[in-house]
């Protein structure tokens, strides 16, 4: 970037030097920085560089003392003086913020094109294979075998414990919704065959404490602040329509049918069964592959921590025709049981990140996951 006299050519004002990015003559000029992103506070810069980073040229404050005009321009990314004489100038820098991790996903992954980067927008106006069996939500899911949807959560460390991984299922009301890569524990669902899960009448099984306590106060305070308080669905999904296939139905009758619903509000959850769905490649998304646990080397989600393959996973969900009955994924099928106490199944822990959480870098890929502030 250099700030030149478009009506003296004989030399530059300002001009930069592009070996060390060393501004070559600031007699001209002064460079305001704002204290912080919003403030509308300017300090006079110390350093006698060019802001390469966060900042972003303010065209309405930036002025000259004797009549001058500086623009900014954006093909040679500098900054233009028209005068007829000398001048003394103030260029004003704003602070920009990082994007929050929603806007990386809904801006940057995301292209505009469903499946470019493993992500779809269930708008409900997809032209691609199974488009119509979008959730129509207006939330964003990653489908497919292996995406890019890793996130380090819980560490600072320059390479990201296997503990720390996490993957995103998707965006939802402007939240991430992340499952944790590796196992938590197994455990039963509840100490009583009787699963009932019903806030109005106090009545939690067992499987919240382990999410809500135990999982949860493994986190530093600082991660437990990323987590927002959420709605989870933990009413009864009609046996039917769990096995029915295309997985708009089971999404419809587990979290968008209101007369099935009975909601907590808590900061750690279950996958839910069309969650699960989802992640298949779209391809599959209209086959009844609950029952015989076909194509799972289309879902990422399946299985969520290669050393338990075979292993049964808890969802939230229970069946409405028996209320005892609690739903489970195994070798990539669905399946319902009463969850004696003796049975422990396997627990991911699922949540949704605060609207304002920040990404700050990474790729996405399992050694370069997203960073988040």
């Amino acid at each position: 970037m250099g700030l030149y006299n478009v009506n003296n050519n004989d030399r530059l004002i300002v001009e930069n030097d592009k070996s060390n990015n060393r501004v070559v003559s600031s007699n001209a000029l002064t460079m305001m920085y704002e204290t912080e992103a919003g403030s509308g506070e300017y300090q006079v810069a110390s350093d006698t560089t060019w802001p390469q980073e966060g900042y972003v040229f303010n065209a309405e404050l930036s002025r000259c003392e004797n009549g001058s005009t500086l623009t900014w321009d954006d093909e040679n990314n500098r900054v233009i003086m028209e005068a007829n004489t000398s001048d003394k100038c103030y260029v004003y820098f704003d602070m920009v913020l990082p994007p929050t991790l929603v806007e990386y996903i809904t801006t940057e992954v995301y292209t505009g094109t469903d499946g470019d980067n493993g992500l779809y927008y269930h708008d409900g106006s997809g032209t691609y294979t199974n488009a119509d069996q979008e959730a129509g939500d207006n939330s964003y899911k990653y489908s497919g075998a292996n995406p890019n949807n890793y996130v380090c959560f819980g560490s600072d460390e320059e390479t990201c414990p296997n503990d720390n991984l996490y993957r995103i299922i998707g965006v939802f009301d402007g939240q991430v919704k992340l499952i944790k890569l590796t196992l938590f524990g197994s455990f039963a669902w509840n100490s009583e065959v009787n699963n009932e899960w019903n806030p109005e009448k106090n009545i939690y099984p067992n499987i919240k404490n382990y999410l809500n306590v135990d999982y949860y106060n493994t986190l530093d305070m600082e991660w437990q602040n990323l987590i927002s308080n959420h709605e989870w669905n933990v009413g009864g999904l009609e046996y039917n329509y769990a096995y029915s296939g295309p997985v708009k139905i089971t999404y419809t009758y587990e979290v968008h049918n209101s007369n099935n619903k009975i909601m907590d509000i808590m900061k750690i959850g279950l996958i839910y069964i069309s969650d699960y769905g989802y992640g298949f490649s779209s391809e599959y998304w209209n086959i009844k592959h609950w029952e015989n646990g076909v194509n799972c080397e289309y879902n990422w989600l399946y299985p969520a921590d290669t050393e338990v393959s075979s292993d049964w996973l808890w969802t939230p969900s229970k069946n409405a025709d028996n209320n005892s009955e609690v739903f489970y994924i195994i070798n990539g099928r669905v399946g319902n049981d009463n969850a004696p106490i003796t049975r422990r199944n396997n627990v991911y822990p699922c949540f949704y990140l605060k609207s304002d959480v920040i990404y700050v870098s990474g790729s996405g890929t399992q050694t370069d996951p997203l960073r988040i502030a």
